[in-house]
């Protein structure tokens, strides 16, 4: 053999790796079957939440890809973080096909481990380990007894009425309350967020003589002193009712105010204007806006009356007769 040069093993030894077997695990990923299968993808995103403590339910999702064209089962483990045995839950496709309801038997104030496991013929995977506190992902019914009714004559306005969840009435926590209304013949909803822990709200700025449908739902949290901030509920059913119909025309109307009516100027009128303009705006439900609209209706109620009786208006609008001196 010639100096310098190599021999065969030599030559074999130094060539490159073929390039189609790399091509080909780089484009197909993992092994499949001939059937074109491939083994499960480690699951994802774990969710779970627990109906007024009582239960536990869980959804997942399969894997990068999802589909494995091959039987795939999916398992939900969980036990107690520090101590206990694995359990494997039993109620599966309860909110959809990636999901597990686990119905009783949950202890309070210990953390879960809780993970799922995909497994068919060519392998397996396994999610990553979510851990949790039941009392930290309490969700709960709608609110019962959803009441909407017209607030004396003011045609703008709907009071909303209702009840806290019975199920969490013997358990020590907070609650947030949120309301959504729309007219009947729409479909885009107004949410209405600063109900706080009430069980009442009035609608302000509504439109006079038309149907509105209401629905509330329940956010509880700090449950046992819990810093999470809780699940919300589903909304309740959807209430139904009316405003007044305005007996006032409207612009252009061509009717003239009578002159027993409010006063036009002023500065007191312009922010009383401001004040009104400002809760028709707004749909409030603090008892502080009650009472100050409320105490600002009567203040005017009141001034109107006087200034009636000191002009010698009648109620009918129509001007008392004039008395002269008795004879």
């Amino acid at each position: 053999m010639p100096a310098g040069r190599l021999g065969p093993a030599a030559q074999s030894a130094r060539r490159p790796p073929p390039l189609l077997p790399l091509l080909l695990f780089c484009v197909l990923g993992a092994p499949r079957d001939g059937s074109g299968a491939l083994p499960p993808e480690k699951p994802f995103n774990i969710s779970c939440w627990s109906k007024n403590m009582k239960d536990l339910t869980c959804r997942w999702t399969p894997g990068a890809h999802g589909e494995t064209f091959l039987h795939t089962n999916y398992s939900l483990k969980y036990k107690l973080r520090w101590y206990g045995q694995d359990n494997t839950c039993e109620e599966y496709h309860t909110v959809g096909p990636h999901s597990c309801h686990i119905p009783k038997d949950l202890a309070l104030f210990t953390p879960y481990e809780i993970w799922v496991e995909a497994t068919n013929r060519l392998g397996s995977a396994r999610s990553d380990v979510l851990t949790l506190d039941i009392l930290d992902v309490v969700t709960t019914d709608p609110p019962p007894d959803v009441h909407v009714s017209r607030v004396g004559g003011l045609e703008d306005q709907l009071s909303v009425r209702w009840v806290s969840p019975p199920a969490l009435k013997d358990f020590l926590f907070q609650a947030k309350y949120q309301i959504r209304y729309r007219v009947e013949d729409s479909v885009d909803w107004k949410v209405v967020d600063d109900v706080s822990n009430q069980t009442s709200c009035r609608l302000a700025g509504l439109k006079p003589g038309t149907v509105y449908f209401v629905q509330v739902r329940c956010n509880p949290f700090g449950i046992y002193g819990s810093k999470k901030a809780g699940i919300w509920s589903e909304w309740s059913h959807p209430t139904a009712a009316s405003t007044p119909r305005s007996e006032r025309p409207g612009p252009g109307g061509g009717a003239c105010e009578q002159r027993g009516g409010e006063p036009s100027s002023g500065p007191v009128r312009r922010e009383l204007k401001q004040f009104l303009g400002w809760l028709k705006k707004h749909a409030y439900c603090s008892n502080l806006s009650f009472r100050l609209y409320d105490q600002w209706r009567a203040w005017m109620q009141k001034s109107h009356k006087t200034r009636n009786q000191d002009e010698g208006i009648l109620p009918s609008g129509r001007r008392s007769a004039a008395r002269g001196p008795a004879r």
